[in-house]
C-alpha cells in the first residue's frame, strides 16, 4: 500500500519557515519519496504499518497549515495518469524491490 501524503503549511514568518523545514526532513527520514514540492508518498508493507506511520505523522505535526493522507492500493497508486512530466523510475519508487533481512543472501543455488 502507499501513503499519500499533501501538505500546505505557511512560511510567512521565521518560525513558520522553520516549522515547514523540520517537517519536511521529518518526512524524508521516514522514507518519504517527495513527487511534487508538497506531495509525498511512502511505500507501506500493511495496514498495521499505516497506522503506525500515521501515530508517528500525529507525533510530528506541525500543527498549522492543512495536511491531508491518502492512503491506496499499489495497484490504484501504479495507475496513476501523468498529463505533463514523467513517472519517477528510481527504485525508492518502485513496488518490485526485494529486500533481505538477516542472513546473506546467496543466488548461486
Amino acid at each position: 500500500m502507499r501513503m499519500i501524503l499533501m501538505f500546505d503549511m505557511p512560511t510567512e514568518t521565521v518560525d513558520d519557515r522553520k516549522a515547514y523545514r523540520r517537517f519536511r526532513k521529518f518526512l524524508i527520514s521516514e522514507g518519504f519519496i517527495m513527487h511534487q514540492f508538497s506531495v509525498y508518498s511512502k511505500l507501506l508493507l500493511n495496514n498495521t504499518a499505516n497506522q503506525v506511520m500515521i501515530g508517528r505523522l500525529k507525533g510530528n505535526n506541525p500543527k498549522k497549515g492543512l495536511i491531508t493522507i491518502l492512503t491506496v492500493t499499489e495497484k490504484q497508486f501504479g495507475r496513476m495518469i501523468y498529463l505533463t512530466g514523467e513517472k519517477d523510475q528510481s527504485i525508492g519508487n518502485l513496488d518490485d524491490r526485494v529486500i533481505f533481512l538477516g542472513e546473506e543472501f546467496n543466488d548461486e543455488s
